[in-house]
């Protein structure tokens, strides 16, 4: 909603004497005359703009510096100067006290109509806060109810529990004290059991003792004659170490001389096959041109075969 425009009091002066003026009675005797030229509807109606409130009290003020200014003019014709001075005394008495009390009446009004908007927008903000705690309340209340209403469907639910477990707890009552019985009997079977396997392992554990007995002696026995078996097999492998150390001295010769084969036999194949390039030249021709190089070459090799010959023998 716009914001009514600002009125000076100068603006609202000039309006009252304006229309007083067109009126035809500047200076008006009375109030009740001046209510009648001038009130806050036409006041603000010819100015366009204004607060209500505002121009009430300026127009409340300049009703009575004009009234007051009325009266002091008034005038009685026809009478003696004295009585018309003391009638015009009596009568701004009169008006100075009508007004006075018309003032503080409406002072009072005022003072009367603010505490009353004031006590109407108090009552107005309880009511409001009346209704959000009675909102709030009945917001509770309907969370209260339905909590109450889930709280009894789960008791009713928890009895119904309760009911099969009682059922429940009867059938184990009596599963228990068939069980009980039942380990009891079971206890007892158990005690004539177990006495008749305690003798049983008795008699066992004395025949066990003795078949230790003859088993350690004759464990003891074959120790003895393991021992002597393996004082001989100590004796028959010092025995073999031995000949083993001879079979690899003698292995150990033999590769020697095998070895010294090979290289005499090496050594005889070289010197066939230089003889048979030796024959193949002959063949060819060369035996004119080396006979004298190959005598010496045949002598000096014939030697050294027989003597390889006879070593590998």
């Amino acid at each position: 909603m716009p914001r009514p425009a600002a009125v000076t009091s100068d603006a609202i002066r000039a309006t009252v004497l304006t229309m007083l003026a067109e009126a035809g009675d500047p200076a008006p005797a009375s109030d009740a005359r001046f209510r009648k030229i001038i009130s806050v509807r036409k006041l603000r109606a010819r100015l366009g703009a204004g607060d209500p409130a505002m121009l009430s009290r300026h127009l409340n003020a300049i009703e009575a510096e004009l009234v007051q200014a009325g009266v002091t003019g008034f005038a009685v014709p026809d009478l003696p100067p004295e009585i018309a001075q003391q009638m015009r005394t009596l009568w701004e008495a009169a008006v100075a006290t009508q007004l006075d009390g018309v003032v503080r009446l409406r002072r009072e009004a005022e003072a009367t109509a603010h505490a009353s908007e004031e006590a109407q927008h108090n009552a107005q903000l309880r009511v409001e806060l009346l209704r959000e705690e009675l909102a709030e309340v009945r917001g509770q209340l309907t969370a209260r109810d339905t909590a109450l209403a889930v709280a009894h469907t789960e008791a009713a639910a928890a009895a119904k529990h309760v009911a099969t477990l009682e059922g429940a707890v009867a059938e184990l009552r009596s599963e228990l004290a068939a069980a009980e019985m039942a380990a009891r009997d079971g206890t007892q079977a158990h005690a004539a059991d177990l006495a008749t396997e305690r003798a049983r392992y008795d008699g066992l554990s004395r025949q066990l003792l003795r078949e230790t007995a003859h088993q350690r002696e004759t464990f003891q026995t074959e120790r003895q004659r393991l021992e002597g078996e393996l004082a001989r097999a100590a004796e028959r492998l010092q025995a073999l170490e031995s000949l083993r150390e001879r079979l690899l001295t003698e292995l150990a010769a033999e590769r020697s001389a095998r070895q010294q084969t090979a290289a005499e036999a090496t050594a005889l194949a070289t010197v066939i096959g230089q003889q048979r390039q030796t024959l193949l030249r002959v063949r060819t021709g060369a035996v004119n041109r080396k006979p004298a190089a190959l005598r010496p070459a045949l002598a000096t090799h014939m030697p050294k075969t027989g003597a390889s010959r006879r070593k590998a023998r």
